[in-house]
């Protein structure tokens, strides 16, 4: 038998071999890593029922990517090198009830934040609402005047546009008087206006980098580890966060763009200057350290705060798991207030189970999204928390962009990040748990307000909708993973 005789004899065996060997990889793989099981029986039986393009279906859908880069990115170098310094020593569970009686029965949430974020829960805060039609970007700009040693901005967008032209004068001026002021924005959010708003930054000579920069534009609208963070931080001191970017569609006025920020002062700001000063290392490898970025922050207020980064890094779903915990330890009313709601199975249940146990739970969401196929897909899936029993609440336009919940008058939490796998899985977020119930009381009456405003959503009404709206909002649902 001559060699080529052998050959075309052996391959077919050669070829069942390596299918054989590939399908039992993909197999392996599904086995060890997925968390569902649904998941991992599905993706096995693709592998081996479509031989060959089952395991190319899986290498190319079914293994999280996401997680996998981030952590390649080398983000964990900069955990925890840059420890802030409060006067005030943290508070362990144990001694919330001391300084908070109303919040006493929380203390295991505080204990599940102690074990998840590993940044400490601080006494002595002080935060101030601001409201994006009357305050916000006044107070920020005021507060940029004012910096006289450093200044720190991360954003997730940065228009090239009035709004964006007001802070490039602001922060030029701070460079002017001698501040040191580093900018961060993010590589897709620079580019929402052409041309970007870097130009601009850099002929102002305000330093200023892009985080994950990307030459591929087609790309732009559907890449994930975006930077979301909205963070200010002023001579160490002074900070803002909350779920307002830099766009002319929130310059003060009645028909301004809805949205809430906060301005805080205390310990907790050393948490903010944390943050940046990570993310800023990680994009442009410079380390911001000593007193002027980081001073000793005296107590400046009542609430109890501490800020939670969250992102497909070292922070992974830490901000899921505190929500998951704050459903569990409620025990009167849960009020949640967001712009894009689509929670997965087990926040759904959560919700759920709240509610069963007679916790009041309230949802808060725009009558009319800005992006119709994550408001479709929101919108499949509400009957899933209606037919329980939690309460749903459509809010009047114009689009309301805040970002609050606030659980047994109390509890608080204020931030970027919203209500949906982009936020809790692909993006960096940046959010603030507060203890207080002055706090809690002032964000409830925001809550109120829209609440008066708005109409009750219910089951009937969902399930009313047309056949062909309901396969349009249930094939949405489908893309929800990546919304």
């Amino acid at each position: 038998m001559d060699v080529v005789t052998w050959a075309v004899s052996l391959w077919p065996h050669v070829v069942a071999i390596l299918t054989v060997l590939v399908s039992v990889l993909a197999t392996a793989h599904a086995v060890l890593h997925k968390r569902d099981v649904r998941a991992t029986v599905g993706w096995v039986g693709v592998v081996w029922l479509v031989p060959v393009l089952g395991a190319v279906l899986y290498l190319l859908l079914g293994i999280n990517r996401i997680r996998r880069r981030a952590r390649s990115l080398t983000l964990r170098q900069e955990h925890g090198r840059y420890p802030s310094a409060p006067a005030a020593p943290p508070l362990t569970a144990e001694h919330v009830g001391l300084q908070q009686p109303a919040a006493a029965h929380l203390a295991p949430l505080v204990r599940l934040g102690d074990a998840v974020m590993h940044r400490p829960l601080l006494p002595g805060n002080q935060l101030t609402v601001l409201d994006s039609r009357t305050d916000a970007y006044p107070a920020m700009l005021e507060a940029i005047a004012q910096a006289r040693h450093t200044l720190s901005l991360a954003t997730y967008i940065f228009d090239n546009d009035p709004a964006g032209h007001l802070f490039v004068r602001a922060l030029s001026a701070a460079v002017g008087r001698g501040v040191q002021v580093r900018v961060l924005v993010d590589a897709v959010g620079s580019r929402y206006t052409w041309p970007p708003i870097m130009g601009r930054l850099r002929r102002a000579k305000v330093p200023a980098a892009r985080f994950l920069p990307s030459w591929a534009p087609y790309r732009l609208p559907f890449m994930n580890l975006r930077n979301h963070r909205k963070v200010m931080v002023v001579d160490g001191r002074v900070g803002f966060t909350g779920g307002m970017n830099i766009r002319k569609d929130f310059l003060p006025g009645e028909h301004a763009a809805r949205d809430l920020h906060f301005r805080l002062e205390g310990p907790v700001v050393g948490q903010l200057q944390e943050i940046f000063a990570e993310d800023w290392a990680f994009t442009t490898h410079e380390h911001l350290q000593g007193e002027a970025w980081f001073p000793v922050l005296e107590p400046r207020g009542s609430v109890l705060a501490r800020g939670i980064p969250d992102g497909p890094d070292e922070d992974f779903e830490t901000l899921r798991m505190v929500l998951l915990g704050a459903l569990a330890t409620a025990q009167k009313s849960v009020r949640i207030l967001t712009p894009y709601f689509l929670p997965d199975a087990a926040l759904i249940t959560a919700l759920n189970v709240a509610t069963l146990r007679g916790v009041q739970v309230d949802v808060l969401l725009p009558e009319r999204g800005n992006l119709p196929v994550v408001q479709w897909a929101s919108t499949a899936q509400l009957w899933e928390v209606l037919r329980p029993g939690c309460r749903v609440f459509l809010t009047a336009p114009p689009f309301d962009h805040a970002k609050l919940m606030v659980v047994d008058g109390v509890w608080s939490l204020v931030g970027s990040a919203n209500w949906d796998p982009r936020s809790l899985r692909l993006n960096f977020e940046f959010d603030v748990e507060c203890y207080d119930p002055v706090l809690a009381a002032a964000l409830g009456a925001l809550i109120d307000a829209r609440q008066r405003n708005a109409r009750q959503l219910t089951l009937e009404e969902v399930d009313r909708r047309a056949l062909p709206v309901r396969l349009r909002d249930g094939l949405a649902r489908l893309l929800s993973p990546y919304l």
